[in-house]
C-alpha cells in the first residue's frame, strides 16, 4: 500500500499507509487526533529497485565515500585474438 502525507494544523506533517481505491481525504491525526487533511506530495521514485536507481545512488555516494581501488582494471583487448595458426602467417597491416 502507497504511503500519503497528511499534515494536522498543530502537530505538523506525518505519513499513513492506504490503499489507493479507499484514500480519505482527510484523517485524524496521530498525535492530537485533531484533522489533517491530506497533502499532494511528490511521488517516492526514488525507491524503485532499477538499474538506474543504482547508478545514481552509487554516484551520489561516490561523493562523499569513494570507493577504494587495490588495482586498476585488467586491460582488455581491442579485436578478438585468433588461436589459428594460421592466421600468424597473414600479413599485418
Amino acid at each position: 500500500m502507497p504511503l500519503y502525507e497528511f499534515r494536522c494544523p498543530d502537530c505538523g506533517p506525518f505519513e499513513q499507509s492506504h490503499p489507493m481505491t479507499a484514500v480519505p481525504a482527510a484523517t485524524g491525526c496521530i498525535e492530537c487526533d485533531g484533522p489533517a487533511p491530506r497533502r499532494v506530495s511528490a511521488p517516492r521514485l526514488g525507491h524503485l529497485r532499477s538499474p538506474e536507481m543504482a547508478l545514481l545512488d552509487r554516484t551520489a555516494r561516490s561523493a562523499h565515500e569513494p570507493d577504494t581501488v587495490s588495482a586498476p582494471p585488467p586491460r582488455r583487448r581491442s579485436t578478438p585474438m585468433s588461436t589459428d595458426p594460421r592466421h600468424r602467417t597473414l600479413p599485418r597491416p
